[in-house]
């Protein structure tokens, strides 16, 4: 199933460089292939911010920090930068 977690654990790791935009427009692409969007109160969410996702490849939906920061927002995990050193 795929969930709020499910998202923005997936968005955490491109975030954290384990895989490139390519690959995260691709799993947001399967998803559609799988389904299993959940819970009821949360698809319409879900599908959305997974939609941008899978377009975030073009010019027509750019993956910008804005956009990130609200798309975690709505997923209930709120995102702030914090130097590495």
């Amino acid at each position: 199933m795929i969930t709020r977690q499910t998202v923005s654990g997936k968005m955490l790791s491109y975030f954290d460089s384990e895989f490139n935009l390519a690959e995260l427009v691709d799993w947001a692409e399967n998803c559609f292939v799988e389904g299993g969007f959940g819970p009821d109160e949360d698809v319409d969410m879900l599908v959305d911010i997974v939609a941008y996702l899978a377009a975030a490849d073009t010019p027509y939906f750019p993956l910008t920090w804005d956009v990130c920061q609200d798309f975690m927002q709505q997923l209930g995990t709120p995102i702030k930068v914090v130097p590495v050193s």
